[in-house]
């Protein structure tokens, strides 16, 4: 990450350096000549006069004029020679900075003593000020790629901390207050690592409740062979105790298989048909309601007469079914479980309504998990992934499940199914 630190220092502070170089070499071609005129035009004016002054009033007056001009801050060197008698000054004298005057029969040469000044004593005061902008680019640019890289390291940290496995990295706190396109790209990461430890605690949580399903009824076949062992005259009786928890066994494993295949990352192959979804739903509200009996429990429908759709049909059934069993399980005894439905936007809406004990506000998105219990539930029946099929399934059909709390007192559950829709493509279950 070093080398990607400095290789973004070298381009800004090289793109700045490049700016500033061509600005003082337009600044040094544009305004050079010009100073160099005036600061000529200067010295000649002060030999000028030094030349006058020492031809009119002599040495002393033109040494008093030299002071004077040093005195206002221009240190101008000017020497003054003999050179020869008064005849050697009627030469024509063709040097800018050299001047003659003739004073007591003699010739005095006066000059700027020295040579003339190099070009890095020309450039150096004026290129002071571009040294100093250079060294602020050189600064600015440092700043900038700290400013850019030390979040591209954090990225890099937390990608490297998910490739690791450590899912409960997260790097958006360690950026700051920025609000820029990395640090939504930081958040963005933490969603994804939060995401991943979420689906890897439900799919941990997933293993651990098949297992313990699975437990149970292999537990009851194992006690069955061992009574069958010490006392093989309860044969029969146990023949039929182990064919129930094989029963029991396939049902599971069959809804753990529906559940995969609904929560397969790819859209899951099932077949559609075009069905009336109103006559497959009065079939199993009449089913259910016979099987209600036992307890005084009637099932009782309200709604559409009709509704075709394109849908596979089994799983509609599955899902509609596991609704309203469940309904009638939960539902208070000698009370009427209520099945409803609508059309709204090409969808059918069922709604399912019984008069239990509800379930507690902040289990309403749990109930839908697999192998989820209310706290409510004193005694298990099932498995605890009817709902979870339910949702699945109509997700799958492009609809939904919800579930609410009824004023009244009971639990009301909501299927929608459109008309007919693409399959979703569902994640890993919750």
């Amino acid at each position: 990450m070093h080398r990607l630190f400095w290789k973004f220092f070298t381009v800004v502070w090289l793109a700045m350096a490049g700016s500033i170089a061509i600005l003082f070499a337009i600044s040094t071609l544009f305004q050079s000549p010009f100073e160099e005129e005036v600061a000529s035009r200067e010295l000649g004016l002060t030999l000028e006069t030094a030349a006058q002054v020492l031809q009119a009033d002599g040495l002393e007056a033109t040494a008093r004029l030299v002071a004077a001009v040093r005195r206002t801050g221009r240190d101008i060197p000017v020497t003054i020679t003999t050179d020869g008698p008064a005849i050697d000054c009627a030469e024509q004298n063709e040097e800018a900075l050299v001047r003659t005057a003739v004073r007591d029969g003699e010739c005095y040469r006066l000059e700027i003593a020295g040579s003339a000044p190099s070009m890095m004593a020309k450039t150096w005061p004026r290129a002071v000020p571009w040294l100093a902008a250079l060294l602020a680019a050189a600064a600015a640019a440092y700043w900038l790629a700290r400013y850019f890289i030390t979040p591209v390291e954090q990225l890099r940290y937390g990608l490297r901390s998910l490739a690791r496995g450590e899912l409960d990295v997260r790097i958006a706190h360690k950026i700051g207050a920025k609000r820029d396109e990395i640090a939504s790209l930081a958040h963005d990461l933490d969603i994804t690592a939060a995401r991943l430890q979420e689906l890897q605690m439900a799919q941990q949580q997933l293993f651990h409740d098949i297992s313990h399903e699975l437990r149970s009824p292999l537990s009851r076949l194992q006690a069955a062979i061992g009574v069958l062992q010490q006392n093989p005259v309860r044969l029969a009786v146990m023949i039929e105790r182990m064919s129930r928890e094989v029963e029991r066994l396939d049902e599971l494993v069959g809804e753990i298989l529906t559940l995969a295949r609904l929560s397969d990352r790819d859209t899951p192959r099932f077949e559609r048909q075009t069905l009336d979804l109103v006559d497959l739903l009065r079939e199993i509200v009449d089913d259910a309601g016979f099987e209600g009996q036992a307890r005084g429990v009637t099932v009782q429908y309200e709604g559409v007469d009709t509704f075709v759709a394109s849908v596979n049909g089994e799983l509609i059934y599955r899902a509609l079914e596991n609704v309203i069993r469940n309904a009638i399980t939960h539902t208070g005894p000698s009370t009427a479980v209520r099945v409803t439905s609508k059309v709204l936007d090409r969808k059918l809406i069922v709604t399912v309504e019984d008069d239990g004990e509800g379930v507690p506000e902040t289990e309403l998105e749990a109930i839908f998990k697999p192998f989820s219990q209310s706290s409510t539930v004193t005694t298990r029946s099932g498995f605890g992934l009817g709902l979870a099929i339910t949702r699945r399934a109509a997700e799958w059909h492009g609809g939904g499940a919800k579930a609410e709390n009824r004023p009244a007192g009971g639990l009301s559950v909501q299927i929608t199914i459109p008309t007919c829709a693409a399959p979703r493509k569902l994640v890993a279950a919750n």
